[in-house]
Formats: C-alpha cells, sequence, structure tokens
C-alpha cells in the first residue's frame, strides 16, 4: 500500500510542495513555514502525509492527515 503524501522540498533559494511520486511541483513558495501550512492543507483535504525535507535533502519531520487525523 502506498501512502499519499506531500513533500515540502528546497528549490534554489524557495520551497515548493510537491505531491510524493510527481515530478513536478504543485507550487513555490518564499519560506518552508508557507509551504507546510500549505502541504498541510493538502493533506487534510486528500488524506495522507507531510513529509518536510531540509535543504540537506534529508528528511527532517513527518505530519499525518489520514482519516482526518493529524500526529
Amino acid at each position: 500500500m502506498s501512502v499519499k503524501g506531500q513533500y515540502v522540498v528546497p528549490r534554489g533559494k524557495r520551497w515548493a510542495v510537491r505531491k510524493a511520486g510527481a515530478e513536478r511541483v504543485t507550487r513555490h513558495f518564499d519560506t518552508q513555514q508557507e509551504a507546510l501550512d500549505a502541504a498541510r492543507r493538502i493533506a487534510r483535504n486528500q488524506g495522507g502525509d507531510v513529509f518536510i525535507f531540509g535543504r540537506d535533502g534529508q528528511i527532517r519531520g513527518r505530519d499525518s492527515h489520514i482519516n482526518g487525523s493529524h500526529s
């Protein structure tokens, strides 16, 4: 079973939200917090996880919004 998710990833000096498995980003943001807020809204609406990446490319956090929950 694959996990639906949104990735918050660095893009140059900006941040982006990208759907898991997608090549293209959904939207660009000036700050990581703006991207994280948008990814959380999408995850709540679609049911899924948010994976937060640091500038080093490593996952630094994860939020779960499956079945309307948040952890």
